[in-house]
């Protein structure tokens, strides 16, 4: 084995060296967000990673020549072994989350399993990288400062390839899932620098093919079956880790988004009891239903037949499914491949259905006006919503597509004490007019005011808007809709009116950026409460 002096030399070997090691340091960047997020969810895994990679990036880059002198030269042959290592640090980490809390544990797990990779990984590099560059004859400052800004480049070139790759290839295959990646990245390390070091990685190998749950099916079922679980099937892609999951005692099936719920199905359920569309673990999604009975402006009940529906977010599918069962033509817009996958083949989403696999705001530019009689609008997902599909502009071309008698039904899931409720909830009515809003559940019924909130607009604003009564045919022999498909509790519009010091009275798409604080705020407060829905040891073995 030799020592890093020894490769160190003027040669464009060294600088290739220093770039490959540069572009791996950086696909590990976006790579531990993604292994962060079913843990702690998308928002708060990256509250304070930017920060700490800035940090302890330049603390590599400073601290090079002492981390060389530390080392014995060997920092390049312990790179292979400290990346073997990261997911069995974390998968450790992981399963105290709810003992350190969020976003703490999110920055505990980093300190401990990804910056001591980055801070060895970028003393390499750097020194690697200044050597290779062989810029000495030019003076101190220019030996110094050019290969900085050349290494702060290339590490910048890398990551924005990483996640570009990671968009395009996340969950193609084993190894192009994010716990794959984390098996593959340190074998392009020891191309780097093999060395008799890798005897130390050995154990985390081993661990990693037999025991780490995010890595072996096998070995997270034998463990979720044992706490009353059971893992049915699981992918990364576009918009997170898909997981679905039964519940074995209390009979119910959900769809899991990072630390985030999709919705659910009741699969145990009293005998001769078969509703036409199953059950939802989650009352809104019965409620957003209720479109339907969104009278006309002549009093009239809608008719059924020669209907057109669009559905915006498709969760596990239950709106949409009763809006086909009620024989309405039905497009679904998911964003989402792997989630249409699974609400088809866990969930009963019909096939008789127009998929739109895109997203939203290119289908809406593209789709010719006044086309559909109903819109139900439902894309909250990672604790957060998608500030790009509440803004003014979207939600003007949306009500373009609806015909003048049509009728919207949005979901808005989030803390409606906070700027952003208020601010959404004016945008909606700036754009219809016509509108009522219902929340999930009562005051009396809540502990916290994180809730999910359904506005129903009409396009024309010529009478209020009102519901037409249920009948038998409307519940679809379910219990549970007789239960919550009708409206109940109805809140006040006016608290919603006043505009906070500094806020807008409506949101546009250049103004997305500054709601960024409050999300982070819902997103830690919704992470609490997905805590308390299903328990740690789901959210932590992913």
């Amino acid at each position: 084995m030799s020592s890093l002096a020894g490769l160190v030399q003027p040669t464009t070997r060294q600088l290739l060296t220093g770039t490959a090691l540069l572009f791996l340091t950086a696909f590990y960047s976006p790579l531990t967000v993604l292994m962060l997020t079913p843990v702690y969810g998308s928002a708060p895994a990256h509250i304070f990673h930017g920060y700490g990679v800035a940090l302890v990036g330049a603390a590599g880059w400073f601290l090079k020549d002492y981390i060389q002198r530390l080392t014995g030269r060997r920092a390049l042959f312990l790179l292979p072994v400290v990346a073997f290592w990261v997911p069995t640090l974390q998968s450790f980490l992981f399963a105290s989350s709810s003992v350190m809390g969020n976003p703490f544990g999110a920055v505990v797990t980093e300190v401990i399993s990804y910056y001591p990779l980055l801070l060895l990984s970028v003393a390499c590099a750097g020194k690697l990288v200044q050597s290779g560059l062989d810029l000495g004859r030019h003076g101190d400052a220019v030996a110094e400062h050019v290969p900085l800004v050349v290494s702060y480049v290339l590490y910048k070139t890398g990551e924005k390839f990483a996640k570009a790759f990671l968009a395009k290839f996340i969950g193609t295959t084993f190894f192009f899932s994010r716990a794959g990646l984390q098996l593959l990245l340190p074998v392009f390390y020891t191309a780097i620098a093999p060395s008799k070091f890798l005897l130390f990685a050995i154990p985390s190998l081993l661990f990693s093919m037999t025991s780490n749950v995010h890595m072996n099916s096998g070995a997270l079922n034998s463990f979720l079956n044992e706490e009353g679980f059971a893992l049915v099937a699981r992918q990364d892609s576009t918009t997170g880790y898909i997981s679905v999951l039964d519940n074995l005692n209390d009979g119910f099936r959900v769809m899991r988004c990072d630390h985030s719920l999709l919705g659910g199905q009741w699969t145990k359920m009293p005998n001769n009891y078969n509703p036409a569309v199953m059950d939802p673990i989650y009352s809104v999604f019965t409620m957003l239903e209720a479109v339907r009975l969104v009278e006309t402006d002549h009093g009239e009940p809608r008719v059924d037949a020669n209907s057109k529906a669009l559905v915006i977010g498709l969760g596990v599918g239950t709106t949409p499914s009763a809006l086909i069962h009620h024989g309405i033509e039905t497009t679904i817009v998911e964003l989402d491949p792997v989630v249409h996958k699974f609400a088809t083949e866990y969930f009963h989403l019909p096939s008789n259905h127009i998929a739109a696999i895109e997203d939203a705001t290119a289908f809406v530019k593209r789709t010719p006006p006044a086309q559909y009689d109903y819109i139900v609008h439902d894309v909250f997902t990672g604790g957060v919503e998608p500030l790009e599909l509440f803004t003014l502009e979207f939600l003007e071309s949306l009500s373009s597509l609806l015909k003048d008698d049509g009728v919207i039904a949005i979901n808005y899931a989030g803390d409606i004490s906070l700027y952003p409720a208020a601010l959404t909830v004016r945008t909606i009515q700036y754009v219809f007019p016509t509108c009522r809003i219902f929340r999930e559940a009562s005051d009396s019924d809540l502990t916290t005011d994180f809730t999910n909130m359904v506005i129903f607009c009409k396009k024309s604003s010529a009478t209020p808007l009102t519901f037409r009564d249920p009948v038998s045919a409307d519940y679809m022999g379910s219990k549970f809709r007789q239960m919550y498909l009708m409206p109940k509790v109805e809140i006040d519009a006016s608290r919603f009116e006043t505009i906070e010091k500094g806020g807008r009275r409506v949101l546009h798409s250049m103004n997305t950026h500054l709601l960024h604080k409050y999300q982070d705020r819902s997103a830690l407060e919704h992470w609490n409460i997905m805590r308390h829905v299903l328990p740690d040891f789901v959210w932590e073995n992913w």
